[in-house]
């Protein structure tokens, strides 16, 4: 394997176990990293805020990509942040309110927005959306810079929402399953792949050089831009199909465990 300077990874499913936690291992492996002069990436569907969280005080040697690739940071400097054309949201918000059960959040720079008040929703949502705010109507303007529109339904983002969702394809948009749950509409072209691949760009760290994990549709494009993929244990069979290798699962933090083998320390 050739000497690795970028690891980046998806966090919910992949490196987050299923009660969303970091293992207690990560600060020693982290340490390890550093030593060899490894960049540690964070890569998730989440806002900025919903990632930095996890990391603390090293939070400021680290980059992150955001929002799907909406949003990249290294080093606490914007590398590129995305806006979705306000004319875009009123339409989608229309179309998601057609379909029973289905919840949008607006994910901004500043905050993400809701308009329900269902408190199990925004707990739930808080988890991964830090700083939000309910609005009565989401069609309205905010003084907010829009990266993506994130749509949640119980029954699973796949089958209930996509169907439905899809047709904004055509509308210069992309629209991806992101989770079980979950599914993401943001301007075209902009998914973790190409973030990464600006991140690259900027550090002189070529794809070979890179090792990347992840779980869902949304990860594809960021694996089929680092030579060492790998799809999680639990990761959907696109996802499988899409990478080189397997990790374990997250609730065995299957991410660490190939990092540490590739360390050789245990």
């Amino acid at each position: 394997m050739k000497d690795i300077k970028m690891i980046v990874t998806d966090m919910d499913g992949t490196f987050l176990n299923s009660s969303h936690e970091v293992s207690p291992e990560f600060p020693k492996i982290y340490e390890e990293l550093k030593k060899r002069n490894i960049l540690f990436v964070p890569a998730s569907g989440r806002q900025m805020f919903g990632i930095t969280k996890y990391f603390g005080e090293i939070e400021n040697e680290m980059a992150f990509i955001a929002e799907n690739g909406g949003y990249v940071i290294y080093k606490n400097e914007e590398l590129f942040a995305d806006q979705l054309d306000p004319k875009y949201i009123t339409e989608i918000i229309a179309a998601i309110r057609t379909i029973p059960g289905a919840t949008a959040v607006l994910s901004g720079k500043k905050k993400a927005y809701f308009e329900t008040d269902n408190q199990d929703f925004i707990d739930y949502v808080s988890q991964f959306y830090t700083d939000n705010e309910r609005r009565e109507d989401l069609t309205q303007e905010i003084d907010d810079s829009i990266f993506k529109v994130a749509v949640y339904h119980s029954g699973g983002s796949e089958l209930n929402v996509y169907p439905v969702l899809k047709e904004f394809e055509n509308y210069d948009l992309e629209v991806v399953v992101s989770g079980q749950y979950w599914l993401d509409i943001m301007n075209r072209n902009i998914n973790k792949g190409v973030a990464l691949e600006k991140l690259q760009k900027t550090l002189n760290i070529t794809p070979q050089e890179t090792m990347a994990f992840g779980d869902y549709m949304n990860d594809i494009q960021m694996l089929e831009n680092s030579k060492y993929s790998y799809a999680m244990q639990n990761a959907h069979p696109l996802v499988k199909k899409a990478a080189s290798f397997e990790a374990g699962s997250n609730d065995h933090f299957g991410v660490l465990k190939v990092i540490k083998d590739y360390l050789n320390i245990n």
